[in-house]
């Protein structure tokens, strides 16, 4: 049964559970609130009479102590102190043992009389010039004081009741009003076109972060859309080439079947699919060089220039620093841009390649890498850095690779904040600049 309740209950909107739970809890304030209220009307009642019998008493009690005569009045008793006996001539007051107790202790009772009366009674104690322990009891008849005293707690129980749903109402109105935005949200989502983002609120609460928190993951989203859609784009285009190729070798192998013929079809498939596999693997890593971030952390470039000259080989002259130069960005990272320029480099020179570091202050590290060869004419060189793109119009075997290790450097170095540019180099080739931020 509760969990038929609870889930019935979290299946209700949040319009509804606020507006019930506002509303139930101001019911319940509100009738404390009224039960309160109540006791604090009887309360004020009664301490006005007893302020009158207060004053009475006194002055009966002040007489009788000044030794004047005792003179019985039906609101007005004088009693003894310890058995309630009256002294003043008249019957009994009909107040008990505990009653007589607290009127001398100075403390007010009520004393109720058949049918429906009530009695308050203020007493004095006082002792007379003969040495009597006396007690005078002044009494009030409260007239109307339990239907006052009935009709005040049902008119606030009432309104207590008529405030909680009012309390209710305006929850109910104000959690609709300030869902409005939400609503908006959630139309302007149903239908939003690719590149268009959320409305904003205004107000700087809650909602608006949602909105704009949105607006990021839409933006990933178009970020990512754009990187499959050129991933595919590039992929279709690229591989259209060494396919054909391979198809139309193979064809013609199995036309003419001579084992010469079939011997040299073999060795330019085999050099087709080494650069199909080339050109997948650079794919792959370029997808993989936009989706994916590894965390920022010093990186010594000096050292890095030494290990890929190093491994790349002796055609490199080096001018580097002895001590490390740090770099903001990731050690997998680094080795991908140098692999990729310095290669680059040593596919187009004639005779050396140099790769110098230097740390520039206020504008972090710089890296240099100079050819003597045939260079980057200016008209291309703003182009270099995209994806497959090549100086040269041919798309033979022996100008390269795929025109992607230039675009994944670039890609990798602006990541972090840096630049990448080309130009030309004092021997007349190409010169490929890189600046890393440098770390603290």
């Amino acid at each position: 049964m509760i969990g038929r309740l609870r889930g019935w209950w979290q299946r209700r909107t949040i319009q509804f559970r606020t507006s019930v739970v506002a509303t139930v809890v101001a019911l319940i304030g509100l009738g404390v609130v009224a039960h309160a209220g109540a006791g604090i009307v009887s309360w004020l009642l009664i301490d006005s009479v007893d302020a009158d019998l207060k004053r009475i008493a006194g002055g009966t009690a002040n007489q009788v102590a000044a030794g004047a005569p005792i003179v019985g009045r039906p609101d007005v008793r004088v009693l003894e102190e310890r058995t309630g006996a009256p002294v003043d001539g008249l019957p009994s007051a009909n107040l008990s043992e505990w009653q007589i107790v607290e009127l001398s202790a100075g403390s007010g009772v009520l004393d109720f009389e058949a049918p429906a009366e009530l009695h308050r009674w203020r007493g004095v104690a006082v002792t007379d010039p003969a040495g009597r322990h006396l007690l005078v009891a002044a009494e009030a008849r409260l007239v109307g004081f339990a239907d006052t005293a009935g009709r005040t707690g049902k008119l606030l129980s009432f309104g207590s009741v008529l405030a909680a749903a009012l309390v209710g109402f305006a929850t109910w109105l104000v959690v609709h009003r300030s869902l409005r935005p939400v609503d908006r949200i959630r139309s302007a989502a149903a239908g939003l076109p690719e590149g268009e983002r959320l409305p904003v609120p205004e107000a700087a609460d809650e909602i608006r972060a949602l909105a704009e928190e949105l607006n990021k993951m839409l933006a990933r989203r178009d970020a990512d859309t754009e990187r499959l859609r050129r991933f595919t784009g590039d992929a279709a285009h690229e591989l259209r080439n060494p396919v054909a190729s391979i198809r139309a070798q193979a064809e013609v192998a199995v036309m003419h079947p001579d084992p010469e013929i079939a011997h040299e079809t073999l060795q330019d498939i085999a050099l087709e699919a080494q650069r199909l596999s080339t050109l997948v693997e650079s794919l792959l890593a370029l997808a993989r060089a936009e989706r994916e971030v590894e965390p920022t952390q010093p990186v010594d470039l000096a050292a890095a220039v030494r290990a890929v000259a190093e491994r790349l080989g002796s055609d490199v002259e080096l001018d580097v620093p002895g001590e490390p130069v740090l770099v903001l960005a990731a050690p997998a990272e680094v080795s991908t841009v140098l692999e990729n320029i310095i290669g680059n480099a040593l596919r187009y020179t004639r005779t050396l390649v140099r790769a110098s570091v230097q740390a520039e202050p206020g504008m972090g590290v710089r890296l240099v890498v100079d050819d003597d060869g045939p260079g980057i004419p200016p008209e291309h060189r703003p182009r270099v850095f995209d994806r497959f793109y090549r100086v040269e119009p041919d798309r033979a075997r022996s100008t390269g690779g795929a025109g992607l290790g230039l675009a994944l450097a670039a890609e990798a170095v602006r990541r972090r904040g840096g630049t990448a540019h080309a130009a030309e180099s004092p021997a007349g080739g190409a010169r490929i600049e890189v600046r890393w931020p440098a770390a603290p």
